[in-house]
């Protein structure tokens, strides 16, 4: 497959970014450092993105600082994120949240619910400073910005436990060439100090959390405690220590991430044991609507729903549910992609059409 590659104006700077395949898109924010014409050299990785590629347009980009993305700029990853896909014409599209790149994700999921069709996270967190002990941080950082080689390496033995010899100095090669070692160490301590825990209860789409038990780089208690606080998530944990999800054993992941993206499309999957009209959730076709919306919605959504339908506003539900405004005109906002309704009045007298309320 073709690892086509083209460049995007941010705040702040221009990112690089590689499409590859067709289908419905699939968006990978960026991680801690990447390079996506090196990266493409990678024969674990070029197979896992080209597994992907089979049914989606798989989008990933450098963070800018990074790879061939603009290296003497900084910027904010949520709008980066927000450019990129405006900049593309996303309307709606699924996201996949790599390590660091889960809460990149995340965010843009809670700031913008009717954009993401389905959100899949593999080795995330919420909380970074509850990745390491804090002497364990701090020297990591240290390492990585005193002495670019050790740091790397060090990263790699974390990172790729019981990887072979070779594979190490392949990662920390690769490292070495996306970013220079201050601009790695200061990401690093920016991903440390990452802390979206506050906006986990507004992403309602429905997400896959995917950790494997004995990751070292985040420990599969912060996997579990993530998939805790979203509103809409499962959790799976599958065996292995890599902490990248092409390293190891990559087809339970894949088989995962395919069976998640088909339950949002509202397809059938052998799991599911197949025939016509199976479905999991996701937008019916042909008629426009939600083959079973009383599926799709999550319970607070419904929560939420009834008193809409009763005629409160934002803050009143606000004040009735014990919740924020803000998180209720997020809720509101994705019952109407949900629903594919124009408005909340429409979204209401839908659902009392449908039994919903």
């Amino acid at each position: 497959m073709d690892n086509d590659i083209r460049f995007c104006p941010v705040p702040g700077g221009r990112i690089a970014y590689a499409t590859v395949g067709s289908g419905p898109p699939l968006v990978i924010p960026a991680l801690w450092v990447s390079h996506v014409e090196l990266d493409w050299e990678q024969p674990e990785l070029r197979a896992f993105i080209g597994a992907l590629a089979e049914r989606h347009t798989v989008i990933r980009y450098d963070r800018l600082g990074t790879g061939l993305s603009d290296r003497d700029a900084v910027g904010d990853e949520r709008a980066t994120l927000a450019a990129l896909v405006d900049r593309l014409r996303l309307d709606v599209f699924d996201l996949l949240g790599l390590s660091a790149g889960g809460a990149t994700a995340l965010a843009f999921a809670a700031d913008h619910p009717e954009r993401v069709r389905s959100l899949a996270l593999f080795g995330a967190f919420a909380h970074g400073a509850a990745v390491a002990p804090e002497a364990l941080r701090t020297a990591i950082v240290a390492t990585v910005r005193a002495h670019w080689g050790t740091g790397s390496r060090l990263l790699a033995d974390v990172w790729l436990p019981g990887a072979t010899a070779a594979l190490r100095d392949r990662f920390a090669a690769l490292s070495r060439d996306s970013a220079s070692p201050e601009v790695a160490a200061t990401t690093l301590e920016a991903i440390y100090a990452t802390d979206v825990r506050g906006c986990l209860e507004a992403v309602t789409a429905p997400t896959l959390v995917l950790h494997r038990r004995d990751d070292r780089a985040v420990p599969h208690a912060q996997g579990r405690d993530l998939a805790a606080r979203l509103p809409n998530a499962r959790f799976v944990t599958l065996p292995g220590a890599m902490h990248l999800p092409w390293l190891g054993n990559a087809a339970p992941v894949l088989a995962a991430l395919e069976e998640h993206a088909a339950a949002g499309r509202g397809e059938a999957t052998a799991r599911d044991g197949g025939g016509e009209g199976a479905s999991r959730g996701g937008p019916a076709r042909g008629d426009g609507l939600l083959a079973h919306p009383s599926s799709d919605l999550s319970a607070r959504e419904r929560e939420v729903l009834a008193l809409v339908g009763q005629g409160l506003g934002d803050a009143e539900i606000a004040e009735r549910l014990v919740l924020s405004p803000h998180t209720v005109h997020r809720h509101v906002a994705n019952i109407r992609a949900k629903l594919r309704q124009p408005s909340r009045a429409a979204a209401a007298a839908y659902a009392a059409r449908h039994g919903l309320i």
